[in-house]
């Protein structure tokens, strides 16, 4: 499990980041908004543990940020404050779950483990977007009453978009986790321009709605609606 830890005392970070990775999680960290959302922007992750109080681009900045671009990532907000409204601040702005510091590690733990168990019960083996039916169990795709067969690679990315489906996606993304080659020398892009050629072709083809849809400049996004004009 891939989890962001977005916090600027380096103490905190430090044994935060032990303790996760002890637990045999794979922790990334960073020390500002700006870097946190950045990382965010380029990569998946199962978790994000945010920081409140951060310098320049504040945790809560960060939030409506990611949750504006469609990220169904869990988010754990860590803060000082514990009012009543504080609380209902950060969970409006989009944050699943809220620990008051200081708190022991044990119980930060357990919260990421809920939120995670969470994330799984709503992640589907059989997906539902528009007319296309993916089932992750049989690897079966079926796109209004027609079958389409997909190769291996196909399907792995197809089920990635599926999983971030209203949800921008980069090249660095579908390589990081469809390809799982993060050491390779050269780009991946021109082969997954090729995947997702082949896969385009095979889903909308003859199609009134694409689902597979281009953000100029940014990446690609699955979804059952038409861009808006």
């Amino acid at each position: 499990m891939k989890v962001l830890l977005i916090e600027d005392d380096p103490k905190t970070v430090r044994a935060l980041a032990s303790g996760l990775r002890s637990e045999g999680f794979q922790a990334v960290t960073a020390k500002t908004g700006e870097e946190g959302f950045f990382l965010l922007s380029r990569e998946t992750f199962d978790i994000v543990i945010l920081d409140w109080l951060l310098p320049g681009r504040d945790g809560i900045e960060v939030l409506k940020t990611l949750r504006s671009s469609g990220s169904k990532s869990p988010v754990l907000l860590l803060t000082a404050r514990d009012a009543v409204e504080d609380r209902v601040l950060g969970l409006n702005a989009g944050a699943d779950d809220y620990l008051v510091k200081p708190f022991a590690f044990a119980e930060l733990l357990a919260r990421v483990r809920a939120l995670l168990r969470r994330a799984d019960s709503a992640n589907p083996l059989r997906q539902q977007i528009g007319d296309l039916t993916l089932d992750v169990k049989t690897r079966r795709v079926v796109r209004g009453s027609r079958e389409i067969a997909l190769t291996l690679r196909e399907f792995d990315l197809l089920a990635f978009l599926a999983q971030h489906h209203n949800e921008t996606v980069t090249r660095q993304m579908i390589a990081r986790e469809v390809w799982r080659e993060p050491n390779r020398a050269t780009p991946l892009d021109n082969v997954i321009d090729v995947h997702l050629a082949h896969l385009r072709r095979k889903l909308d083809d003859g199609e009134d709605v694409k689902l597979i849809q281009t953000v100029r400049g940014v990446g690609f996004v699955l979804r059952a609606e038409a861009p808006a004009a």
